[in-house]
């Protein structure tokens, strides 16, 4: 009897708005809870938790003991977060549900292991907040495709992430990359590392990508949050009158949707390199479409974005491929503009 009214309590304990998400990465209706911390969480976080020995339960399934049901009672979710999260920088990248496993890893680490944002860490200090990080990342060869030891540099105050080819860094950097147009996001699977990170820039009005990874995982996500501080400060300064709830979005992005798609229409001679996408008020749509003039083109499911500037044409291999991508340019479509936004859009008008 004890075991079932205790098992009730933590189920209506786990519908206070408070509780119905779990603490680590929002995922709506945890099962699982630490009772040493005293919160609740999802089964992929329980793990986590698990291996930092933090001693988890499910509310389901095992049986609980009164006092830790009163422990449940007397933390819970809101109260946990003003004690570990009190001082969580703007820029630190909190995970989502959908993330990859090393970003919600390093998330809880950092928390309840290391105790990095209770406000009280003052020495020695995270590299995130001193502005300057260097270190050796594995970077991926552009000829041979093999990942190879590399020196990288980052430097708030210059906005650069510099990268060396030798350890001989008195030729100078293989690259100067302007933190103005990087963006990081993690991508395990594309790298074929769990810890896989892909950093995109502009060099010369085109797009390009550096795979890069390190062994450890709290090393990688220290990178990802230091470009994640560098990127905000630069925010700051272009854009000094944004608040954060302006601002925090556009420091890293993850992809929507990435893949390849044919272009048709005018046979340009240059590279393209970026499409802004608006909103339908400001000139933008896209819609499914069957181009009846198209030059070698093997795909047949098309897809038509309209700028106010012009036409795009695109064809998908298949009618799923379309779906997918009509799907996502929509989303875009349906976001309203902010003045950064529009900064944006001005900016890749005067590039072209």
């Amino acid at each position: 009897m004890t075991n079932e009214r205790n098992k009730k309590i933590l189920l209506e304990l786990v519908k206070q708005p408070e509780n119905s998400h779990c603490a680590d990465c929002g995922a709506p209706e945890p099962d699982w809870a630490s009772y040493k911390i005293g919160v609740f969480v999802c089964l992929n976080c329980s793990g986590i938790h698990r291996n930092l020995s933090s001693r988890v339960k499910s509310i389901r399934l095992d049986n609980w003991e009164d006092d830790l049901v009163e422990f449940m009672k007397s933390t819970g979710n809101a109260n946990a977060r003003a004690v570990y999260e009190k001082a969580v920088p703007p820029y630190y990248y909190r995970p989502m549900k959908n993330d990859c496993n090393v970003l919600r890893d390093q998330w809880i680490r950092a928390k309840y292991q290391r105790m990095e944002f209770n406000g009280e860490t003052k020495y020695p200090p995270l590299a995130y907040t001193t502005g300057f990080y260097e270190g050796i990342l594995w970077k991926k060869g552009k000829d041979n495709m093999q990942f190879q030891k590399r020196k990288f540099v980052l430097s708030e105050r210059e906005f650069t992430l510099l990268y060396y080819n030798k350890e001989d860094e008195s030729k100078g950097p293989k690259a100067v990359i302007s933190i103005k147009d990087l963006n990081a996001t993690f991508q395990p699977q594309k790298i074929c590392h769990p810890h896989g990170l892909q950093i995109t820039y502009q060099d010369e009005n085109k797009t390009r990508n550096l795979y890069v990874y390190h062994e450890s995982s709290e090393e990688i996500v220290t990178w990802y949050n230091s470009i994640r501080a560098a990127r905000y400060a630069y925010l700051k300064t272009a854009y000094p009158t944004g608040t954060d709830d302006d601002l925090v979005p556009m420091i890293t992005r993850n992809y929507l949707k990435e893949g390849y798609m044919e272009k048709t229409g005018p046979l340009d001679a240059e590279e393209l390199g970026v499409i802004f996408i608006g909103t339908e008020s400001n000139g933008y749509s896209v819609k499914e479409c069957v181009p009846k003039h198209t030059r070698g083109n093997k795909w047949k499911c098309g897809i038509m974005v309209q700028t106010p500037e012009r036409q795009f044409v695109f064809m998908c291999e298949q009618e799923r491929e379309q779906k997918q991508w009509l799907n996502v340019l929509r989303k875009v479509l349906s976001r309203p503009m902010s003045p950064q936004d529009y900064s944006a859009q001005a900016h890749i008008r005067h590039k072209r």
